[in-house]
């Protein structure tokens, strides 16, 4: 499994990566970014798995990006990571056709989202 964290704060990217790499043993690959522009490229060269996705970005930010990404490939699986608890970014991610919607609160929802893989997860 390949997954593609994109996060402007470099520290938080790595809080993810070691909660997907001590719980998930099936990562084989953990791509990194911090900016929307980016993410497009890099998902587009790596065919992640997954994209975990946070909103406030440097140039692009990560609804645009996630639009972007499953107007080319509706299959992708993007999960919006942020700190953002509002239902105006939680309905735009949902219409754009993102996976899940998880608060970085509750970082350990993204491994029910990966483990589950067949239920879109907005509460």
């Amino acid at each position: 499994m390949k997954v593609l964290i994109v996060d402007d704060n470099s520290n938080m990217r790595a809080m993810i990566r070691k909660i997907l790499e001590q719980n998930v043993p099936e990562i084989r690959a953990v791509i990194e970014c911090d900016d929307g522009a980016e993410a497009i490229e890099l998902y587009h060269q790596n065919s992640p798995d997954w994209v975990l996705m946070d909103i406030q970005l440097k140039e692009m930010d990560g609804l645009v990006a996630t639009a972007s990404i499953l107007s080319a490939d509706p299959t992708a699986k993007i999960v919006i990571v942020t700190q953002y608890d509002d239902s105006k970014y939680r309905k735009f991610s949902k219409n754009a056709g993102a996976y899940g919607y998880v608060l970085k609160d509750n970082l350990f929802d993204i491994l029910k989202i990966i483990q589950s893989n067949n239920t879109n997860s907005y509460s």
